[in-house]
């Protein structure tokens, strides 16, 4: 891997806008400059030369900023799989590249749905560094992965068939419910690809905190070794216990059979934590189909929901082959009874955690 001396850049990339993958950097610690080899999580200062799918770029803040040929972003080199969008890989090189992702994901497009605009096109100035020499990665400021929390939070799991299922629909939901009913809950988006609306969704619905695959040091998870996102995956639900919350709502990002979802929900240790799954279709097959591949894993399906219960008639047709309840919106904010006590009661557990 060649990359040559950097060079000062602090004030510039002061200036750039910094997306949201960007959000745990500390600035302040950007100084330099230098040409090399991208990898997975490193920030590189780019330059946009043309407009095209994404329009803006969402701050750290959750602002959306508008984008203008011309103007130097901060965002971090990543893979991303997003059915509905882009499949996109890092680079071999700074040779110009896309904006994939609103969230700051810089890569080189493989394939685009069919409803997608061409890309938004970045020309890379430089691997961004730190005082040190060493290339910015956002590695440098996850979170620790030895904390251990008080007690372990009973878990709900939300997984569903694709993107836009409405897992964070449901997520949210459950949360919101919960938290109405007057328990804690933390939040915490294990995979996927760095943007905000997910964790913003969770945050308004009263989830505290809120973490995301972002906090650990991934502008996504996807292509990453299933070692990186179980450690991911530990690491987020320690940060939960030790928040002190007493139920922690974790979403799996895109459907069952992705490549980095479908490792995780069917290791050992996911089934160890997990108290509770409820899963998101789009259609009564996609939720039949779903609900008996999770339970031959071994998960704990309780119920279904997301994006069929805003069709009464997808909604009953569903009823008739599934062997759990199908809740909608209002019922998840009246923090249904199919979830609270769910093999393991909030309540008992909490009790023989103490």
């Amino acid at each position: 891997m060649i990359r040559s001396t950097a060079t000062s850049a602090g004030p510039r990339l002061a200036r750039a806008k910094a997306a949201y993958t960007t959000r745990h950097v500390r600035l302040a610690e950007l100084t330099g400059l230098v040409q090399g080899t991208p990898s997975a999580g490193d920030l590189v200062l780019a330059r946009v030369t043309e407009i095209g799918q994404h329009k803006r770029l969402e701050t750290p803040e959750g602002r959306r900023a508008t984008l203008f040929v011309g103007d130097e972003v901060l965002v971090c080199f990543a893979n991303r799989y997003a059915p509905d969008q882009f499949e996109a890989v890092v680079p071999l090189d700074l040779e110009p590249c896309d904006l994939v992702a609103a969230g700051g994901v810089a890569a080189t497009t493989v394939s685009l749905h069919a409803d997608m605009a061409k890309p938004t096109r970045l020309d890379p100035i430089g691997l961004v560094t730190t005082a040190d020499g060493n290339v910015a990665n956002l590695r440098r400021w996850r979170l620790r992965n030895d904390l251990v929390g008080p007690a372990r939070p009973w878990m709900i799991a939300v997984i569903g068939t694709s993107m836009n299922a409405g897992k964070t629909t449901t997520a949210a939901g459950i949360t919101r419910g919960l938290t109405a009913a007057g328990r804690t809950v933390g939040a915490a988006k294990v995979t996927g690809t760095g943007a905000g609306g997910d964790a913003w969704l969770l945050a308004d619905s009263g989830a505290s905190p809120v973490l995301d695959f972002t906090s650990v040091g991934l502008a996504s998870t996807y292509l990453c070794d299933p070692d990186v996102v179980l450690d991911a995956f530990h690491t987020l639900h320690s940060h939960l216990a030790a928040s002190g919350a007493d139920v922690a709502v974790i979403e799996v990002a895109d459907g069952v059979f992705q490549r980095e979802t479908a490792a995780l929900i069917a290791s050992a240790e996911f089934a160890e934590r997990v108290d509770a799954v409820v899963f998101a279709a789009g259609d009564a097959m996609g939720a039949m189909a779903g609900v008996a591949h999770l339970r031959d894993l071994g998960l704990p399906v309780v119920a279904a929901s997301g994006l069929l219960t805003c069709s009464p008639l997808a909604t009953s047709e569903a009823a008739a082959h599934l062997p759990v309840p199908i809740l909608g919106l209002e019922q998840l904010w009246a923090a249904h009874e199919s979830i609270c006590p769910a093999l393991r009661p909030v309540d008992e557990l909490l009790a023989s955690s103490a």
